[in-house]
Parts: C-alpha cells; sequence; structure tokens
C-alpha cells in the first residue's frame, strides 16, 4: 500500500480544516444576477429585434417624415431606400443583441456569487426605444428595438 492508515487520517483532518477555514472567512453571500439577467433577456428576445425590424425600420420613416420639412418628392425618394436601411439596422440590431447575450452567459454565470456585474456588451438594446416595453418584475420584456434613433 502506498499510504498508511496514519497518512490518511492527517491528510483528510487537513482537508476538513482548509474546508472550516474557508466556510469561517466567507462573507455574506451578496449575488448579482445582472449580467445573466441581461444575458437572458438579449438571447430570448434578440430573435424577436429581429423579426420586428421591418415595422420598426418603417415606422421609424414613418415618424421621420413627420419631423422634417422636405418637399414631396424628397418625402417619396427617401421613404423607400431610408425603409430598407432602417429595416435592415433593426434586423442586425436583433443578430447583435442575441451574440452579444451568448457572449455575456457565461461571465453571467460565473458573476451570479459575487457582487460584480458587467458592462453591457450592447447598450442599445437597453437604451433605445422599443415596440413592446413592460417591465414585469425581474424580468423586462422588451423587443421590436429601435437602433436608428
Amino acid at each position: 500500500m502506498p499510504f498508511s492508515t496514519e497518512c490518511r487520517v492527517r491528510r483528510r483532518l487537513g482537508a476538513a480544516s482548509v474546508v472550516l477555514l474557508a466556510l469561517a472567512l466567507a462573507g455574506p453571500a451578496e449575488a448579482s444576477p445582472e449580467t445573466l439577467k441581461r444575458s437572458a433577456q438579449n438571447l430570448v428576445f434578440g430573435p424577436f429585434d429581429f423579426f420586428f425590424g421591418p415595422i420598426v425600420g418603417t415606422r421609424a420613416v414613418y415618424n421621420n417624415l413627420q419631423d422634417i420639412d422636405d418637399t414631396t418628392s424628397v418625402r417619396v425618394f427617401y421613404a423607400v431606400p431610408g425603409v430598407a436601411w432602417n429595416a435592415a439596422v433593426c434586423m442586425g440590431g436583433g443578430v447583435l443583441r442575441l451574440i452579444s447575450g451568448a457572449l455575456e452567459l457565461v461571465p453571467g454565470l460565473v458573476l451570479v456569487p459575487f457582487e460584480a456585474d458587467m458592462d453591457p456588451l450592447f447598450a442599445p438594446a437597453e437604451k433605445s426605444d422599443a415596440l413592446v416595453w413592460e417591465d414585469a418584475g425581474p424580468f423586462e420584456i422588451k423587443f421590436g428595438i429601435n437602433y436608428v434613433e
């Protein structure tokens, strides 16, 4: 036998004392699930941003046409490429939101037991206006984000 019984007992007592010391020195648990929550929201609602991109892009062009004081011809010629551009940007924003949610998932899981939070990788999802924006307790329902304003 490579180890004697006495050596095994010493190892077990040493391991138990290290565990007890670690538990005694540990502070109170103050978890911060903000990064994980943001990651989950981005993963869930990113595809909705992609699918609502054409609606949000069209709505943004319509609102911009109401706010500007241009001739009718400029308004007509702006509308078609403006809708295409805004829809593509909003759909791309949904894809970026989904990717940032995936990238924040692992750090979010790691940061749960600590009182720490990571800055958002994709801030427009938190700062911009949206078609649907409801605060449902701990989980914010927000999709159809206007990424062009």
